[in-house]
């Protein structure tokens, strides 16, 4: 190669690289040089590990400082969100219809709108592996976190509890969050604890390699009465065996997860959200599995939620 050549094939990289750079910085003019938050979960959870990773993806791509912060869980997002505390928030698709209708924990109806439908959440009622216990009617009596406050399990697991004719108040419920109900349960002062989230969960998993586990059942008819009781926002599934170490496939239900945002948040910031995280579902795949089954075909699956104008837009720009 001649002296020339060499010299237009060297000006030709450099353009490229320059357009590289210059289009990991392009975002929307309505973004702020501020700090941005995603309402993420605690810090053992599939939401906090999302969170983490899109936090710093998204902080590189668009040249901006996002942080995941820790929170009780989908209502507690969906309040940060709401109020303006954190930009984006996780939150369980049933979490999610009760803060747009203003029923369930929420008083009032709640300006949010949904960016995504990411991936099915399943609800895992976690034993010891030798425990006694043997299905969810079971737990009458028994010492069982329901979740945190303003958590997501803590709505989903009451509506189990009333489905299998559990009393609510027949149950010793110490309001741990995920990290602490499996700190408790490895010393042994629970019996067991309800947990809502991808498979695996990183905290459950770690739990399973100290301490043998099992998930009780949900039966198809209790997944029926939950349906026809509060919000028609589940179906049956199964956690697939394998999963912590489990012999045969735990029968359960699963709801699915949004990411919701603020209805006053501007359309180009949403553009931007979505591209970025579209962008990086696979590099985030490796260390978050739920990030993975992300798809735009579904992802418009939010109802009765609405999605956000910009999502709307967004997705019209990328069909097919």
């Amino acid at each position: 190669m001649n002296v020339r050549a060499r010299r237009v094939m060297a000006g030709v990289a450099t353009l490229a690289l320059l357009g590289a750079l210059a289009a990991c910085t392009q975002r929307a003019s309505e973004w702020t040089d501020g700090e941005y938050a995603i309402a993420s979960g605690g810090s053992t959870g599939v939401y906090y590990d999302y969170g983490s990773h899109l936090a710093s993806e998204l902080s590189s791509e668009l040249d901006i400082r996002v942080t995941a912060l820790e929170t009780a869980g989908s209502v507690d997002n969906l309040l940060r969100v709401s109020s303006g505390d954190a930009l984006v928030g996780f939150a369980q698709g049933d979490a999610a219809a009760d803060a747009v209708a203003g029923a369930g924990a929420f008083e009032h109806p709640l300006e949010v709108q949904a960016v995504a439908r990411l991936y099915d959440e399943y609800v895992q009622v976690v034993v010891r592996g030798d425990s006694e216990i043997a299905d969810v009617g079971d737990l009458a009596g028994r010492t069982i976190s329901l979740g945190a406050e303003n958590s997501g399990v803590n709505v989903i697991a009451a509506r189990v509890l009333d489905a299998a004719g559990v009393d609510l108040e027949s149950v010793r419920n110490p309001r741990f969050d995920l990290g602490e109900s499996i700190r408790a349960m490895e010393r042994g002062d629970i019996d067991g604890f309800f947990w809502v989230g991808g498979i695996p969960t990183p905290g459950v998993s770690e739990l399973a390699e100290v301490t043998a586990v099992r998930l009780l059942p949900i039966e198809q008819e209790w997944v029926d009465r939950v349906n026809e009781r509060y919000s028609d926002a589940y179906r049956p599934a199964d956690v697939p065996a394998g999963t912590y170490g489990l012999t045969e496939a735990a029968t359960t239900m699963a709801v699915p997860n949004y990411l919701v945002t603020s209805s006053s948040t501007p359309d180009g910031v949403v553009r931007d959200l979505l591209a970025g995280l579209f962008d990086a579902r696979l590099r985030m795949a490796g260390q978050v599995p739920a990030a993975a089954l992300l798809d735009r075909r579904s992802a418009i699956f939010t109802g009765p939620v609405p999605l956000h104008p910009g999502a709307i837009d967004y997705y019209r720009d990328h069909r097919g």
